[in-house]
């Protein structure tokens, strides 16, 4: 199919066409949630058992997305920018503080985001891998953004005089993997430790990274 089939236009119910469409696409985006984030998952999952779920048919479908995967893709942004939401209001609130306390508190808004809903996880961490070469990219575009946004992190603490001066890109990556590689193993059950332990822990080794030796 070459593109979305056109949506209604005029009013309805008392909402126009636009605000029609904008709920269609949430309800559309919550169904997708629920199924790709739990059961049966992103592959099991067809444009039927979707449009069910959402309480809306095949053919509304087709007015907002082109395939499934357009889904998965807006999905992981709109799980990705909730955690972001999350780490900015944390970091507004703590300006101004020593860095243990500001890494201690930016990064426990970002976990308690993520892992308040397992479905997150699963879409940030299992689902969009190996989808597509275009789903690829864009899992590292977003990550490159968090990387982004420690290592903004890294200079302010270095100004501050509370990180050593050095480029901390690599060392940031290097965090980021770590990240993800042990909430999705403590989301699956494969870490006997409690949330605030592994937060603990990820929050000692980006210390590590960022003071000096």
């Amino acid at each position: 199919m070459a593109g979305r089939l056109k949506g209604p236009t005029g009013r309805y119910g008392g909402r126009s066409a636009q605000e029609r469409q904008v709920e269609r696409r949430r309800r559309f985006l919550d169904a997708a949630l629920q199924l790709f984030g739990g059961t049966p998952g992103y592959r099991a999952t067809t444009v039927a058992a979707l449009s069910e779920a959402a309480g809306l048919s095949t053919r509304q479908f087709y007015e907002e997305f082109r395939t499934l995967e357009d889904v998965l893709a807006e999905l992981h942004l709109q799980v990705n920018g909730w955690a972001e939401e999350a780490v900015l209001a944390a970091a507004a609130e703590v300006e101004g503080r020593p860095l243990a306390e500001r890494a201690s508190a930016i990064f426990r808004a970002y976990a308690g985001n993520v892992t308040g809903d397992p479905r997150r996880i699963r879409i940030t961490f299992v689902e969009i891998i190996g989808v597509s070469p275009r789903l690829e990219e864009q899992r590292l575009a977003r990550r490159a953004r968090w990387v982004d946004f420690i290592c903004g992190e890294a200079a302010a603490a270095v100004a501050r005089g509370e990180a050593a001066p050095r480029d901390h890109r690599l060392a940031a990556t290097a965090f980021i993997g770590s990240v993800n590689g042990l909430l999705h193993d403590w989301s699956a059950g494969w870490v006997e430790a409690t949330l605030d332990e592994v937060v603990d822990e990820l929050v000692r080794q980006l210390l590590a990274i960022l003071r000096p030796s």
